[in-house]
């Protein structure tokens, strides 16, 4: 089924409003369909030119369902895809407020500072050149459908369930590593909650990197020199508990952390 645009539009415009607001608001398969991925690209790409009309900044993408069981349970054989806005960025070891994240969860990843444009080679050899820089990063995930109820539509349409993200210290060449045997773990208040390894993305971050570069350079929006670029999880994701602390080590690489606000308490509580 083909959509209208006014079809697109209504989709897109659910999905801003509850960013806006925020608030978690119903699916959007239930406008798109449930197998349409290309519809909710192009519902993606009406958010970010929504995004950049109101002077927002991309500074490069994430991809998800990196994860050979995630990808089963969403019904799919590939990642997807989102974009990183500058002021999606959270310092190193800072905390984040308690507003503005509706259901976040958290994830521990590798990110790549591009040295060089990946705009026609896209061979193995090429996207390990560009890869440039490799810094630990943890993905803080969120999604505007009710309850993480999504579907690929919902996710691919709702920018990948971007939220925000933090990148640690320090920045290594990627050209020395073997990411595919790089280890993860994530602590919560120092309690290990979540473990993995460079081979549960995709086989590799720079599988998923490559994937990236030859899907961004085929839709005509070719990955540049700077982007950063989130690979996928290493390991499975975790509920934000508010007042935590989350902190994500990948050997050979280095750490990265990030706290969380407790959250304002509710008033009609009575507490």
């Amino acid at each position: 089924m083909t959509l209208t645009q006014p079809e697109l539009r209504k989709a897109a415009d659910r999905l801003i409003a509850a960013a806006g607001a925020p608030c978690q608001c119903e699916p959007v398969r239930n406008i798109l369909g449930d197998n349409d991925i290309a519809a909710a690209y192009a519902v993606q790409n009406l958010i970010t030119q929504d995004s950049l009309n109101r002077g927002r900044t991309i500074v490069g993408y994430k991809i998800g369902i990196t994860s050979p069981a995630v990808q089963h349970q969403l019904g799919v054989d590939q990642p997807d895809s989102g974009v990183l806005f500058s002021d999606m960025q959270v310092a190193d070891g800072s905390t984040v407020p308690a507003d503005g994240l509706l259901q976040p969860r958290v994830e521990a990843e590798i990110a790549f500072i591009l040295s060089a444009d990946l705009d026609d080679d896209v061979s193995e050899d090429a996207v390990r050149r560009a890869a440039g820089m490799a810094r630990p990063a943890i993905e803080i995930v969120d999604s505007r459908v009710r309850d993480w109820s999504i579907s690929i539509v919902d996710t691919v349409a709702d920018n990948g369930s971007a939220g925000l993200f933090v990148i640690g210290e320090p920045a290594v060449p990627a050209a020395g590593i073997d990411f595919v045997s790089r280890t993860m773990e994530l602590a919560e208040d120092g309690v290990t909650v979540s473990r993995g390894c460079g081979a549960d993305c995709l086989g590799s971050p720079l599988i998923a990197l490559q994937w990236l570069a030859r899907t961004a350079r085929d839709n005509g929006s070719p990955l540049r020199a700077g982007h950063v670029v989130l690979s996928g999880a290493l390991g499975p994701m975790v509920p934000v508990r508010p007042g935590s602390t989350y902190r994500a080590t990948i050997d050979e690489i280095g750490s990265v952390e990030a706290s969380f606000a407790q959250a304002p308490s509710d008033p009609s509580s009575g507490d």
